[in-house]
């Protein structure tokens, strides 16, 4: 993917990509279509998700490389289990649910379905409003002021996450 920028992007998890990058309607659908490149492949599922543990599981920063590197519908389905495993109404939880809204935010931009992307970013930012600081390892401070900028048109490549593994 081409952000605009020549420094290569940090893999934090050590899962190959996808062979390519879902966007609906533009290839076959990565787990209903046999062409797709997820076609029966067993569903991943964590028991449990603790904070204090995040740089520890794979599925999460999986979840965040597939962010980085614009397979956002792919970052989606990761980052999914892992809100389900943290508990969909915890801090946690809605914390990583935004993170899934501006997911699909950048996603719906791609499409340019500009307003459905705006939206989705704000959901997004709302559902993460409550936390501040570093939280698994994200700045949260720092990565919501990229959000809005990118969604205020003051950024014009994809925001990415940088996990801060020295702020557990």
């Amino acid at each position: 993917m081409n952000t605009g920028t020549s420094i290569p992007i940090k893999r934090y998890s050590r899962r190959p990509f996808p062979d390519y990058r879902f966007v609906p309607g533009r290839g076959p659908h990565p787990t209903r279509d046999p062409q797709g490149h997820s076609y029966n492949a067993p569903e991943e599922k964590l028991d449990r998700f603790e904070p204090a543990d995040w740089f520890q599981c794979e599925c999460y920063l999986f979840g965040i490389d597939l962010f980085n590197h614009g397979y956002w519908w792919e970052a989606h389905e990761a980052l999914e289990t892992v809100w389900i495993a943290a508990g969909r109404n915890s801090r946690t939880g809605l914390f990583i649910q935004g993170l899934i809204q501006i997911a699909v935010a950048h996603l719906k931009n791609h499409q340019d379905f500009t307003g459905v992307a705006q939206r989705m970013a704000r959901a997004g930012l709302e559902k993460m409003a409550p936390v501040k600081g570093v939280f698994l390892g994200i700045d949260t401070g720092k990565f919501r002021k990229d959000v809005r900028d990118w969604m205020n048109g003051r950024r014009t490549t994809p925001v990415l996450i940088e996990l801060r593994f020295d702020g557990r």
